[in-house]
């Protein structure tokens, strides 16, 4: 979004840091509330930046309306996840609720996280998780989050990667040498650099996406402790979170009470009570008792319990208990704001205007910078003292504090930067009286925080449209750059596949006695090298892209908007692979042996769990697949290029190598994708024998109506070398199909019988023993328009089938029924068994293996269902699906959406999509909506989509059977 150059702004960009805007979803140009008349009262906020506001609110005026306009100062949309709190005379820490702040005179506010929720993901904006991460960075630096070093370590080097950028050595070093992240910081500081160095083309808002990540695994996360005692006197601390009321000890935590145990929570003087609701196998009395230090520690303690009760728990505000006639029981208090539902329904719902914000500064100083600053200051009073009668002088003091130790006043640098100019104004503006205190309005002036979204705030520099240009985040529009992209995006989802089985699988093995070592060596030895090589490669696309893209900050000379010499160089060292690439066949014939033998229900249980979303076997040829999209990758750069370009030659070697090295595979893929797929099959088949005999190849599955006692009858049918098998969805727990018979394909014939049996478009089956009379709907009957010969043998055979299928109601994994349906999601659909048979639709080893060919990764915008909202996701296509993650970090699906019988088109007008590089799926009466991020991913992803209908056509490899007449 490009930013007005009339609108103001503020200094905030970390030196040496990438240019990242993230963006804020408030409607510019919000007001302050209202505020009632009456004397105006000065109040210092310190923000989670350590930056400090002045704001002028009536004497008369509730905190709610300091807090509104604290949060329209920040621009921030999802406020009701903060609060603010300050320390009264007796230290303790007192949340500034929704009624007149009462509080001891020039006590500083501060603005810190109220509510924690337990997964990251739901906060939808930004701004709001940079906030989280700038209160997550305070705890670790005060102590309050506990954690072991090596969790520490990585949070801290996430927190690095935020303001500095890219890992330098020196950069790093001195960085930790001048900011304290941690209390005991330097036990650790080789392990933060170690860190710090896997990060290389990180975003500020991907390191912040990673520190929550790690953050909310943490026992401490959150946990505020207030000091008590149980009945015998053991000195215990209470915590609230979003699950209920937890008890700890010192650090540990020894009990929970979730919020559905618990009947009722009061106070009585300073007894605290938790009321339980019965139950027979709980060793808990009924009622729990608590002894804190004060009828207000109880008091503060409980009130802080019904709020986190009402945000998590609720639907919507709960309504203010109404005032009594005569006498008053109990206390009044009731939670005031938004639920976290409502939170997140206003945001995917509204979808309102998206705003840029900054992130904090962050300046480098060293010794010498501050005694070169120091210098000038005093350069800079000796002026003014002796000359009064020159001019007012602008005296501008742009430095900041370290960001460890927040808050602290014994920070090197003082206090925070500040601008102050003769003319008595901040930053050149002054402020009126119902924003940002101005400097004409206290003799204590602070600079506008950071965090000030710049189309709301009135103060700070102007930018200019040379400036604006300058900072706006430029990526590149060649072809071949998006090529390079889609590596990288495919490379993430490749690698995650291979972690199934060298981490996951080898995990679930590794705890049963049964699985056969043999096996288990087999598959870590020729597994685990491979695995370890690709992560060496994805590091080197992924700096490759960021120095790309100029995320990067590595201060290296070189070109390099070019991908060609990273494959060349990978995949010569892929060839040294070749022999462990050789022996995933035989990993694949070992695994079923052991599975025909021993541990088929560990192997069955594995594929239950969300991160194996596909079938097992298919991660074990991954290797070999992922051999084909390299090829495919390296021929459209070199079809790109023009062979001038510096890039061509090593695309032109590297297409060589890997085109040498998928010839010499290529027997044993072909080969491999057959057993896979009959191992598939004998799973969903149930009542077959010697399905995987020797020499049988599959060669297409699909749905026809057979003719019976009961009249036509859907049924799936098996076509493979030997022989046709058809089958009945049978009502097994694992909902296989039941095979009814086989005919074999050697002598059979092939005969119309609309006439004889009075049935439309019916012709039957004539094998050895047996007969079978099907028939095909007149709708694909009229579709196909050939003779009877060509017409049976397609339909049967080699045809798509017509969408209009059987009566049975579609019982698919459904993306989005409601906005929360991605959350509901299981971890995998059906089988493409499954799919066919409930699209009334056929899928042929053709379109397997074509399949193989066609996956891609990137980000998609869903649309919502009932709104104009959208919503980012990471969605993979493979195996003829679309499965959708958050992000690319994520080890499962939410949500799978199977493409098979869905037609790819574009929105029309009447549909009211007013927005670029929109594609439409839709099946029946199920329709998505989905937008890419440029031109070319436009292209593809339709594209892609569009395969998953599977190939028309006459397959020239299997003979013609015979048949008996012609339609005349």
């Amino acid at each position: 979004m490009v930013e007005p150059a009339d609108r103001s702004s503020t200094a905030g960009q970390r030196l040496g840091a990438p240019e990242s805007f993230g963006v804020s979803t408030l409607e510019p140009g919000l007001r302050p509330p209202a505020q009632p008349p009456g004397r105006q009262v000065s109040i210092r906020v310190q923000m989670l930046d350590d930056t400090q506001e002045v704001f002028q609110i009536s004497q008369r005026s509730p905190g709610k309306v300091l807090f509104d306009l604290v949060c329209a100062h920040l621009n921030l949309v999802e406020g009701d996840y903060f609060g603010l709190e300050y320390q009264d005379q007796r230290k303790m820490t007192v949340r500034c609720t929704y009624i007149a702040p009462r509080r001891p005179k020039n006590t500083i506010l501060r603005f810190v996280v109220k509510f924690f929720p337990p997964d990251h993901t739901q906060l939808m904006e930004e701004l709001t998780r940079y906030l989280f991460a700038l209160q997550i960075k305070r705890d670790l630096a005060c102590g309050r989050l506990i954690c072991n070093d090596t969790s520490a370590a990585l949070m801290v080097s996430h927190i690095i990667q935020s303001e500095i950028g890219d890992f330098d050595e020196t950069q790093s070093w001195q960085h930790l040498l001048h900011n304290k992240y941690l209390p005991d910081q330097d036990a650790i500081r080789d392990e933060i650099i170690d860190c710090h160095r896997e990060h290389v083309g990180q975003t500020p808002a991907e390191s912040d996406y990673q520190l929550l990540e790690i953050a909310r695994r943490l026992e401490m996360y959150g946990v505020r402790l207030h000091p008590a005692k149980d009945r015998e006197g053991t000195k215990l601390s209470l915590a609230v979170a979003n699950s209920g009321v937890l008890v700890f000890q010192g650090n540990t935590k020894i009990n929970s009470f979730n919020w559905s145990k618990i009947r009722k929570l009061s106070f009585k003087r300073k007894r605290f009570l938790i009321k339980l609701r019965a139950d027979p196998t709980n060793a808990h009395h009924d009622t729990l008792e608590f002894a804190m230090a004060s009828r207000d520690c109880c008091k503060v303690f409980w009130k802080i319990c019904v709020e986190y009760h009402a945000f998590f728990r609720l639907f919507e505000e709960p309504k203010p208990k109404p005032k009594p006639i005569l006498f008053t029981r109990g206390s009044s208090f009731r939670f005031s704001g938004r639920t976290q539902k409502q939170i997140i329904d206003y945001v995917k719902d509204s979808e309102p205007k998206k705003v840029p914000f900054e992130r904090s500064e962050f300046l480098f100083v060293s010794n010498l910078t501050l005694s070169l600053i120091f210098s000038c200051h005093l350069l800079l009073l000796f002026v003014l003292f002796l000359t009064p009668a020159s001019p007012p002088l602008s005296i501008f003091f742009f430095y900041s504090r370290p960001s460890g130790s927040p808050g602290s006043e014994n920070s090197p640098l003082g206090g925070p930067h500040v601008a102050v100019n003769g003319n008595g104004s901040v930053n050149g503006q002054r402020m009126g009286s119902t924003g940002v205190l101005g400097a004409e309005q206290s003799p204590e002036v602070q600079p506008l925080s950071p965090l000030t979204s710049p189309l709301l705030t009135e103060a700070g520099y102007v930018r200019n449209d040379e400036e604006d240009e300058a900072r706006r985040k430029k990526f590149p529009t060649d072809k071949a750059y998006f090529i390079a992209k889609e590596l990288l995006t495919t490379e993430r989802t490749y690698l995650k596949d291979l972690q199934v089985i060298t981490e996951s699988f080898q995990s679930a093995v590794g705890k049963d006695e049964a699985f056969p070592d043999s096996v288990r060596s087999l598959i870590s030895a020729n597994y685990d090298p491979v695995y370890k090589f690709h992560q060496g490669f994805l590091k080197e696309t992924e700096q490759r892209l960021a120095q790309w893209e100029g995320r990067s900050n590595a201060h290296i000379k070189g070109d390099y908007q070019r991908i060609g010499d990273v494959l060349l160089k990978n995949i010569q060292g892929l060839r040294q692979l070749t022999i462990h690439l050789q022996k995933h066949s035989e990993c694949l014939v070992e695994l079923e042996r052991a599975c025909r033998r021993k541990v088929e229900t560990l192997c069955r249980d594995f594929e239950q769990q969300r991160v194996c979303y596909l079938p097992l076997n298919i991660f074990l040829l991954r290797p070999l697949h992922r051999l084909l999209h390299y090829k495919l990758i390296l021929e459209r750069l070199c079809k790109h290029y023009p062979p001038t370009h510096d890039d061509f030659r090593d695309c032109r070697a590297a297409l060589a190598d890997i085109s040498e090295m998928v010839l010499q595979l290529q027997g044993i893929m072909m080969k491999m994708e057959n057993f896979q797929k009959l191992i598939e099959l004998k799973k969903d088949l149930t009542g077959v024998e010697d399905l995987m005999s020797p020499g049988r190849e599959f060669i297409r599955l699909g749905c026809l109506s057979k003719l019976s006692g009961k009249g036509l009858q859907q049924r799936m049918f098996f076509l493979f070398s030997d022989c046709l098998v058809y089958t009945s969805r049978g009502m097994t727990p694992s909902n296989q199909f039941k095979v009814h018979g086989q005919l074999p394909l050697y002598g059979m014939t092939i005969r119309e019988s609309e006439e004889e049996w009075g049935v439309p478009h019916s012709f039957t089956l004539f094998g050895q023993r047996q007969s079978v009379v099907v028939a095909i709907s007149e709708n694909k009957a009229k579709k196909l328009s050939l003779p009877l010969t060509g017409l049976v043998f397609t339909c049967l055979f080699f045809a798509e089938l017509s969408e209009d299928g059987g009566g049975e109601q579609e019982s698919e994994d459904e993306l989005g029924g409601s906005r929360s349906s991605l959350e509901r999601q299981g971890h995998r659909g059906n089988t493409t068994v499954h799919v066919c048979w409930h699209r009334n639709t056929s899928v042929s080893m053709v379109d397997f293996s074509i399949a193989v060919e066609n996956q891609l990764s990137g980000n998609l915008l869903r649309k919502f269902k009932n709104s104009n909202g959208w919503q980012k996701l990471w969605v993979v296509f493979t195996n003829f699906s679309l499965f959708f993650y958050k992000s690319h970090q994520d080890d499962y699906p939410l949500a799978s959406l199977p493409l098979l019988g869905y037609s790819v088109t574009v929105p029309s007008e009447s549909e009211n999509i007013h927005k670029d590089y929109v594609f439409k799926l839709h099946f029946k009466s199920h329709v998505y909506y989905f937008r890419s991020e440029s031109e070319y991913t436009f292209e593809r992803w339709p594209r892609f989509c569009q395969s998953a209908q599977g190939s028309c056509g006459y397959n020239r490899s299997l003979p013609p059977p015979v048949c008996e007449c012609e339609r005349e």
